[in-house]
C-alpha cells in the first residue's frame, strides 16, 4: 500500500521505517527541512534501537521524506503522529496535531478517492470527533464518512524498543466506528505484520472513543502498578525487607504478572508523565476527582526525594563533590523527558552539592537544562573523587562497574535502578531493598 505519516518524531519515524520494512511504500512529511534531509539521506534523526538499520534500508526505495503535503495524494492512508503536549494543567495541547490536520485537509480538497486519515497521535477521547475531525471537513469541503474516513490507531511502543513492540505487538486497535471502508484498509495495512507474527496478534475493532481510552488506559495502569510496587518497596525497605524477593513471588500470580514489578526511582518520559496528568485533568473537567491517579503520581515524585533522604543519611552533600550516573529517562533512549535525574539533580542544587553528571547518550540532551554542571565522559570519571553517588538509570555499564567506587573520596553509593553489585568497602543503600 501507499502510506503517509505526518510528523517524524519517535513515533511517526519509527511507524514509518517499520511500515516501509513490512513493504509498503512510506513518505515521510515534516515540517523540518533538516529531518526530511537526515532521512532521505538512510540517517535516523532519533536514537532508537534498530531504526537506524531500517531507515538506512528503506531510504531512497520504500522510504522517503518530503516537506510537501501534496505528497499524501498518491496515498491510500494518512497517519498523523504529531505531538500533544501537556499545559500546564496537566490537559494536553491540541494545537499543533490541529495545525497538522489542517494541512492534511487543505491537502484532500484535491483528491478524489476516499482517503483514510488514521490518528495516532495520543488524544483524549472525544477529541477526534469533536475538534479533529471537524477540522479536516471544514479544511477540506469534504464529509467525513462519506469522502474520507477518520479512525484511531493508538500506538504501543516504548522508547528503546520502539520497533521490536511494533514488530510484535500484544495488540491492534482499530477506532473507526464501524466504518467498514477504513477496517478494511487498516486490516489490509496491517495483514503483514500479522501474517509475520503467524496470525498471533489480536486485533480490536471499536469506536474512536474507545480506541483513545485504550492507549491512556494502557499507559496510566502500567504507572500506576509502578507506584504501587515502588509504595510497597518502600515499605520493605523500611522493614530490611528486600523487595525485589517479594516481586519475584508475587510477579508468579497471573492476576499480577512479573513485568513492571521492578521498583525503584520511578517512571519518566513522554507517555507515561503525560498520559496521566491529561486523564487527570480530563476526570477533572468532568468534576470526577481522580484519587488514586493524584496518588500515583504523588508517589512516583516522591521516589527520587528517597534517593536524596539516603544519602543523606551517611554524607553532608553541601559543597561536596556528587555522580549522578544516568541522565536519560531509562537505558536505550536518549531521551530526559520526564527523567528522574532532573529531580535528584535538582535536589542536589537545592542542597549546595557539587553535581558530576554521566551519561552514555543522553548528556547532551540534559546539558540544555542544567549546562552549568560538569558532565563526565565516563562513570569512572564521575565517580573519582565524588562523596556520593546516585544510580539513576538502569545501563548495563554501571552494573559491570567495581573498583571505580574505590577512587570515590567517600564510597556511597544509593541505587536507584537494582543494577549495581553490594561491594566490600562500599557503603550500599538499595533505593527499596
Amino acid at each position: 500500500m501507499n502510506v503517509s505519516v505526518v510528523g517524524s518524531g519517535y513515533v511517526g519515524t519509527s511507524v514509518a521505517a517499520c511500515f516501509a520494512d513490512l513493504g509498503h511504500d512510506v513518505t515521510a512529511i515534516d515540517i523540518d527541512p533538516d529531518i526530511v534531509e537526515r532521512i532521505n539521506a538512510g540517517e535516523s534523526p532519533i536514537h532508537e534501537p534498530g531504526l537506524p538499520e531500517l531507515i538506512e534500508e528503506h531510504a531512497g526505495g520504500r522510504l522517503r521524506a518530503t516537506t510537501e503535503h501534496e505528497a499524501l495524494l498518491d496515498t491510500d492512508l494518512t497517519f498523523v503522529a504529531m505531538q500533544t503536549p501537556s499545559r500546564e494543567d496537566g490537559s494536553i495541547d491540541l494545537s499543533v496535531v490541529e495545525a497538522g490536520m489542517r494541512d492534511v485537509g487543505e491537502t484532500l480538497a484535491e483528491k478524489d478517492d476516499y482517503h483514510l486519515v488514521v490518528v495516532k497521535s495520543t488524544v483524549i477521547p472525544g477529541m477526534t470527533e469533536e475538534r479533529l475531525t471537524p477540522v479536516l471537513e471544514e479544511a477540506s469541503g469534504k464529509t467525513a464518512g462519506e469522502d474520507f474516513g477518520v479512525a484511531v490507531n493508538p500506538e504501543f511502543q516504548s522508547q528503546g524498543s520502539a520497533v521490536e513492540d511494533f514488530m510484535h505487538p500484544d495488540k491492534l486497535v482499530f477506532g473507526t466506528d464501524g466504518d467498514q471502508r477504513a477496517l478494511d484498509l487498516l486490516h489490509e495495512l496491517y495483514a503483514p505484520l500479522v501474517e509475520a507474527n503467524e496470525g498471533d496478534v489480536p486485533v480490536v475493532e471499536t469506536g474512536q472513543r474507545e480506541g483513545a481510552m485504550i492507549k491512556y488506559a494502557n499507559n496510566v495502569f502500567l504507572a500506576a502498578k509502578i507506584s504501587t510496587i515502588n509504595e510497597l518497596g518502600n515499605i520493605c525497605k523500611e522493614f530490611d525487607v528486600d523487595s525485589y524477593a517479594v516481586a519475584d513471588a508475587m510477579g508468579l500470580d497471573d492476576r499480577i504478572g512479573e513485568q513492571f514489578l521492578n521498583s525503584g526511582v520511578g517512571w519518566g518520559g513522554s507517555c507515561f508523565p503525560k498520559d496521566t496528568d491529561a486523564l487527570r485533568a480530563a476526570a477533572r473537567s468532568k468534576n470526577y476527582d481522580p484519587v488514586l491517579l493524584d496518588a500515583v503520581v504523588a508517589v512516583n515524585d516522591h521516589q527520587p526525594m528517597r534517593m536524596l533522604e539516603l544519602l543523606e543519611r551517611h554524607v553532608d552533600v553541601a559543597g561536596k563533590r556528587v555522580a549522578v550516573l544516568g541522565l536519560a529517562f531509562k537505558s536505550g533512549t536518549d531521551d530526559i523527558r520526564g527523567s528522574r535525574a532532573t529531580l535528584v539533580i535538582e535536589g542536589l542544587l537545592n542542597r549546595d552539592a557539587e553535581v558530576v553528571a554521566y551519561d552514555p547518550i543522553a548528556a547532551d540532551n540534559m546539558r540544555e537544562t542544567f549546562p552549568d554542571i560538569e558532565y563526565a565522559s565516563s562513570a569512572a570519571e564521575a565517580l573519582e573523587g565524588a562523596h556520593g553517588a546516585l544510580v539513576v538509570t538502569d545501563w548495563d555499564e554501571f552494573a559491570a562497574l567495581d573498583d571505580e567506587f574505590d577512587a570515590m573520596a567517600e564510597s556511597v553509593v544509593v541505587d536507584g535502578r537494582h543494577i549495581v553489585e553490594e561491594r566490600e568497602g562500599t557503603v550500599y543503600e538499595g533505593l527499596t531493598w
